[in-house]
């Protein structure tokens, strides 16, 4: 019975402190805000299966990046994309907007690089992919996300 309460207190404590950031990262690949909070909550589920976890957060960061990966695969239509997102400055939102419609393994990974902050090691852990594909993926993005841009 104790082992129990300790690890609901457990699963409380690392909800309260991570869902957020984790429903802020799964909206920049996803889009939309129903699918994140969707999605974060099935990371949660999974990481209740769990036994031995090392690194609470990376491993429900890698459970998220692969259900938002696996939901657009699996969605017979892409994921719903805000029409206009609401930023203060207008070259923010045109920025948005640019990243919503960049394919998905670009997006993810520049959501994870620029707004996660990873290191090009733990990207590769997460995309379940080498540093140097990483690399490219990121690179590819920025090219995409310029030509987007350029006027």
């Amino acid at each position: 019975m104790i082992i129990v309460e300790r690890r609901t207190n457990e699963l409380d404590d690392l909800y309260r402190n991570h869902a957020v950031a984790l429903t802020r990262l799964a909206h920049v690949i996803t889009g939309s805000n129903a699918v994140a909070q969707e999605l974060v909550h099935e990371a949660f589920i999974r990481y209740t299966r769990a036994r031995d976890v090392r690194e609470p957060a990376a491993y429900l960061r890698t459970i998220l990046v692969n259900l938002a990966r696996s939901e657009e695969r699996r969605s017979s239509r892409p994921l719903p994309r805000p029409a206009q997102a609401r930023f203060e400055e207008p070259s923010i939102d045109e920025t948005w907007q640019a990243v919503q419609r960049l394919p998905e393994k670009y997006r993810t990974a520049l959501a994870l690089r620029y707004y996660a902050d990873m290191s090009e090691a733990q990207m590769a852990e997460h995309l379940g992919c080498r540093p140097g594909t990483v690399k490219s993926l990121v690179s590819r993005g920025l090219d995409l996300l310029r030509k987007e841009l350029a006027p």
